[in-house]
C-alpha cells in the first residue's frame, strides 16, 4: 500500500505577524530615507543657501575686464604727439571654423603675408579657449581691408574688429624723446606682478617702453573698468548685466616745442649726433634730438622679426638714445666751468696771463701737451683761453686744481650724476677721480692725467644731457 502525503496546515497567524515586521522593517527604511533627503535639502537649500547661490552665480555671471584709452601726450602748444587711433584687425574664432589650416593658408594667401604671422596666431591661439577670437593680423592696411571685405563670406569665424591702438603722428622726429609702448611681455608680467598693479592691466595689451611713455605710465595707462556679463553653460557671453566704465589715462602737456623740435631734426639731418635745446630759466627741454632714430609705430602696432633685427644689427645703433645714453669726452665745452672753478678757488683771477708757446710741460717730464694751435697763443688769460680755447692755460689750470678739486667742483655742475630728467633711459657717464679710478682699475691716479683732464679729456665722459645742464648753470 502507498502511503499518502499529508498536507501541512498553514498558520495564518503566524504568516500575518511576519508580513506586518516586514511591512514595519519598510516603512522604517522608507522614514529613515525621507528623513535623510530631507535634512539634505534642508541644508542644501536653507543651510547652504548663499554658499550654492553663490556658486551658481559664479558659472553664470562672468566678470569682464575694459581697457581704459591711453591718456595722450602734447606738446607746449597743444599740438598732438601722441594719440590713438582706431584701427581694424582680423579675428579668429576657432571653434566657428571648419578647417582652421585652410582658412589660415588662404588668408595668408589673400593678404599677402608671411608664416610669421600664422605662427604667431597659433602661439596666441594656445592662450585662449576655442570660443574665444584671436587676432590674426593687428592692424590691416586700406587694400588687406578692401581685398577681406570682398570675400568675407568665403570665411566663416573670420571678422574685422575695431579697436585703438598707439600712433606717433611724428614718426621717428620724436622717437628719442616720447619712446613708445609695445606689446606686454613675461618680464613685464613680472615686474607688474612685483608692482602689485597686474589687476589692472587685464585688459591691456601694450605698455610703456621707453621714453616719456615708459617714465608716465602709471599717469597715462589710466583704471581699468569691469562689465558683468551672462554667460552660458560653456563660457558664451548672453548679455550684459552691468558696466563699471574704465578711467581713462592723465593727458601730459610736454615743454617740448614740436616746430622747434622738427627744425632741430631738420638741421642735423643724416649726421650721427644728437642735439639740445633747453631754457636755462627752468631747465626745460625745447628740442631733443638723436639720429639716427627709428619709427616708434613699428613697435606700437606689432613689430616684425626682420624690423627689429635690422634696428638691433645696424652699426649706426639707432636705439641709442645719444642725448642721455651716449658718453663721450667733453673735451673743450667744459672750459668755462674749469675756469669758474679757477676763480673760485682763487687759483687765478681775471688778470692772471700765463705764455703759450704752443705746448705744456710737467716740471722734471719730458713730454709735452700740446696745444690744438701748434705756435701757440702767446700771453693769455682766462677770457683769452676761454675765447681761444687755449689747451696749454687749461693744462696748467688743471695741474694747479689737482684732481680732487675738480671732481669735487665737476660733481656739483652734475657731472658723473643722473639729471633727473623725465626718461628712464639715461646713463651717469664717468667723473673721475682718485677713488673711481682705484675702483675701477685698482690703480693710482697719475698728474699726467690730471692735465688731460683740464681739456675734457683722460676718463672723463659725459651725456650731451649732462653738457646742457652744466652750460645752463653758467648761462
Amino acid at each position: 500500500m502507498r502511503s499518502r502525503n499529508r498536507q501541512t496546515i498553514r498558520d495564518s497567524h503566524a504568516e500575518a505577524a511576519l508580513f506586518n515586521r516586514r511591512v514595519g522593517f519598510a516603512m522604517f527604511v522608507v522614514v529613515v530615507v525621507f528623513s535623510v533627503l530631507l535634512y539634505n535639502m534642508y541644508t542644501l537649500q536653507v543651510v547652504q543657501h548663499e554658499s550654492f547661490q553663490t556658486r551658481s552665480n559664479d558659472n553664470r555671471i562672468r566678470v569682464v575686464p575694459i581697457a581704459p584709452n591711453r591718456g595722450l601726450i602734447y606738446d607746449r602748444n597743444g599740438i598732438l604727439l601722441a594719440e590713438n587711433r582706431p584701427v581694424l584687425s582680423l579675428e579668429i574664432t576657432p571653434e566657428r571654423v571648419q578647417n582652421l589650416e585652410d582658412t589660415l593658408q588662404r588668408l595668408q594667401q589673400l593678404l599677402n603675408l608671411d608664416d610669421e604671422s600664422v605662427s604667431d596666431f597659433y602661439t596666441a591661439q594656445k592662450r585662449e579657449r576655442r570660443f574665444r577670437s584671436v587676432i590674426f593680423l593687428d592692424s590691416l592696411n586700406e587694400e588687406q581691408i578692401a581685398r577681406f571685405a570682398v570675400r568675407q563670406h568665403e570665411f566663416p569665424g573670420v571678422s574685422l574688429e575695431a579697436r585703438l591702438v598707439r600712433h606717433y603722428p611724428y614718426a621717428d622726429a620724436l622717437t628719442h624723446a616720447l619712446g613708445y609702448v609695445a606689446k606686454i611681455n613675461r618680464n613685464d608680467v613680472i615686474e607688474l606682478r612685483e608692482q602689485g598693479v597686474q589687476a589692472n592691466y587685464a585688459a591691456t595689451r601694450t605698455i610703456g617702453k621707453l621714453g616719456v611713455e615708459g617714465f608716465y605710465e602709471e599717469q597715462l595707462h589710466g583704471t581699468v573698468g569691469y562689465q558683468q556679463v551672462e554667460v552660458d553653460i560653456h563660457g558664451r557671453m548672453l548679455r550684459t548685466l552691468s558696466i563699471e566704465p574704465p578711467i581713462p589715462g592723465q593727458d601730459l602737456y610736454l615743454e617740448i616745442d614740436l616746430p622747434l623740435q622738427l627744425k632741430v631734426d631738420e638741421l642735423l639731418g643724416d649726421q650721427r649726433g644728437s642735439i639740445i635745446v633747453m631754457d636755462p630759466r627752468d631747465g626745460g627741454i625745447l628740442a631733443m634730438v638723436s639720429k639716427p632714430s627709428y619709427n616708434p609705430n613699428w613697435f606700437a602696432q606689432g613689430i616684425s622679426v626682420a624690423q627689429y633685427q635690422s634696428l638691433l644689427q645696424s652699426r649706426h645703433s639707432p636705439l641709442l638714445n645719444r642725448t642721455t645714453q651716449g658718453g663721450y669726452p667733453p673735451a673743450s665745452t667744459i672750459k668755462p666751468q674749469l675756469a669758474i672753478v679757477g676763480l673760485e678757488e682763487q687759483i687765478i683771477t681775471p688778470e692772471t696771463k700765463i705764455w703759450d708757446p704752443g705746448w705744456f710741460q710737467i716740471k722734471g717730464v719730458d713730454h709735452r701737451y700740446r696745444d690744438w694751435l701748434s705756435w701757440g697763443h702767446g700771453w693769455v688769460n682766462v677770457t683769452d683761453a676761454i675765447v681761444e680755447s687755449c689747451d696749454t692755460f687749461y693744462y696748467d689750470l688743471a695741474l694747479k686744481l689737482g684732481i680732487d678739486t675738480i671732481s669735487e667742483h665737476m660733481t656739483q655742475y652734475g657731472f658723473g650724476e643722473y639729471t633727473g630728467i623725465d626718461i628712464a633711459e639715461e646713463t651717469a657717464a664717468v667723473m673721475p677721480s682718485r677713488g673711481w679710478k682705484r675702483a675701477r682699475f685698482n690703480q693710482p691716479w697719475y698728474t699726467g692725467e690730471t692735465v688731460s683732464i683740464g681739456i675734457g679729456q683722460s676718463y672723463w665722459t659725459s651725456t650731451p644731457m649732462q653738457l646742457a645742464v652744466a652750460t645752463s648753470v653758467v648761462a
